[in-house]
């Protein structure tokens, strides 16, 4: 599968979001957290920046959800411009889990579930064959800046194998601590979609950092 990046905007300056996405622009996804404050000990942006954004941009928009029962809210991120809806798996009921994932379907959208380090990849089996993406956390979701957490890598793997049996399409994404050193390792490990903040946002060459993480 292709390499792709996806900028994170959490380590955006978000006083000139419009002009942060489009020094991203060489991307191939823009990374969205949605926090709650709930699910994670912090809160970042809702639907109507999403809405924003769309309109300030034509990248393809992947929309992570770190929010609680987020089949509530998934149509209202799909309608304001997400291309992408990520959500976790700790975060609703099995039965919410498969609602979330229909809703985000019938409106035409792609889907993934993503799970905490603690939570082992076993917890994704009863939805695998129904995701695009799976978005393994390489870090413990909620903050930026954090160091990735090489402990995931046989996560990944886990994920990779068991994926090209049953859904063989479907991409691993992986979020936390990725730079041009820690990209190799995830790739080596089967994750093609690597979203990086720090990585990229705090580079004055900002496509150069992008192609860097995607070639390393």
């Amino acid at each position: 599968m292709k390499i792709m990046v996806a900028p994170s905007i959490l380590s955006a300056d978000f006083a000139n979001l419009a002009d942060e996405i489009a020094s991203v622009s060489s991307a191939d996804w823009l990374h969205i957290d949605v926090m709650d404050g709930v699910f994670v000990p912090n809160i970042s942006i809702g639907i109507p920046v999403v809405a924003s954004i769309r309109k300030a941009t034509s990248m393809f928009l992947d929309v992570h959800l770190m929010i609680t029962r987020p089949e509530r809210y998934v149509a209202e991120f799909c309608r304001a411009g997400a291309d992408l809806v990520v959500f976790h798996v700790e975060a609703a009921q099995p039965q919410d889990i498969f609602e979330a994932i229909s809703i985000v379907k019938a409106e035409g959208k792609r889907v993934g579930l993503s799970v905490k380090p603690k939570t082992p990849a076993s917890a994704l089996a009863p939805y695998l064959g129904m995701l695009d993406v799976v978005l393994v956390m390489t870090v413990e979701p909620g903050f930026g800046g954090q160091r990735f957490m090489d402990d995931m890598l046989p996560k990944i793997r886990e994920l990779r194998g068991v994926l090209d049996k049953v859904n063989p399409n479907c991409c691993i994404e992986v979020d936390g601590g990725i730079d041009p050193n820690t990209s190799r390792l995830v790739k080596d490990a089967g994750a093609t979609v690597l979203v990086a903040g720090s990585a990229v946002f705090k580079m004055e060459d900002r496509a150069a950092a992008i192609e860097s993480i995607r070639k390393s």
